[in-house]
């Protein structure tokens, strides 16, 4: 597998792994489709795999009519293996507009000549129990600052999640000065580590907490012996990102539905 592909499959699988969570994916040829039950749209994918074509109207039907018939946003998204004129002009003769390209980063784990360093006023602990994880989602859904309607569709999708050691994905609470100001969650696909669901406490942001806690995962995944360490940055973390040593190789091009959009 090289570079790109892992980048690629990180975010697949993760997709996959959100999906099964409650039986809330469909998968038709080389294209799937996950919904969380929230209403925003970055919270519900489809991707393809391979590029699409005229064999794959009835299935880009199917999955449009699946999230209209759940009134869920969503989000189609293009990574390089699907990535293709023909692609594009599907997409966009069934309604779907491109709405950005959003930058995809990696970080080779095993070229790293010493640990990341930390603030000593920053605190980093994992998700281990069920009050963890009400926290974790407190301070997740305050950061995303996600509308009142997203509360209880939030709740169910995060008490979902495996938290034992034997979990693929791993989540972390940040503390500043003993506050607890941001949250992160870490996937880990063969011998990659994926970075996801980054926020911090508006009140909090701009004191360096995501350097902080980027630099801790990097040192986490690291002593796992993961290899590669990848991401998908929006234009707010881009610049932490490349603090933290993250090198972009791709993008992935985001479509969505304006009608099922929300604000």
């Amino acid at each position: 597998m090289n570079l790109l592909q892992a980048i690629e499959e990180n975010f697949f699988a993760i997709g996959r792994y959100w999906g099964n969570l409650n039986s809330k994916i469909v998968q038709a040829q080389s294209i799937s489709a996950m919904s969380t039950g929230i209403p925003v749209a970055d919270l519900n994918w489809v991707w393809n795999e391979k590029h699409l074509t005229v064999k794959d109207s009835r299935d880009i039907d199917n999955i449009i009519k699946n999230y209209e018939q759940l009134a869920l946003p969503f989000w189609w998204w293009v990574y390089p293996c699907g990535q293709a004129n023909e692609s594009r002009i599907i997409l966009e003769s069934k309604g779907l507009k491109y709405l950005m390209a959003i930058p995809c980063l990696a970080m080779d784990l095993t070229s790293l000549p010493a640990e990341m360093s930390i603030n000593a006023a920053t605190k980093v602990a994992i998700v281990q129990n069920t009050g963890d994880l009400n926290l974790w989602e407190e301070l997740s859904f305050a950061g995303f600052e996600f509308a009142a309607d997203a509360i209880i569709p939030y709740h169910r999708f995060v008490t979902s999640f495996d938290i034992s050691e034997q979990s693929p994905q791993k989540l972390f609470l940040v503390y500043l000065n003993g506050a607890p100001v941001a949250s992160s969650l870490l996937f880990m696909n063969k011998d990659t580590a994926g970075i996801y669901f980054v926020s911090t406490l508006p009140a909090y942001r701009n004191r360096r907490i995501g350097l902080a806690l980027t630099n801790y995962i990097i040192n986490y995944a690291k002593k796992l012996g993961l290899k590669l360490c990848i991401l998908q940055a929006s234009e707010l973390g881009l610049n932490v990102y490349r603090r933290a040593g993250f090198r972009e190789y791709c993008h992935a091009d985001v479509y969505s539905r304006a009608a099922l959009e929300k604000s």
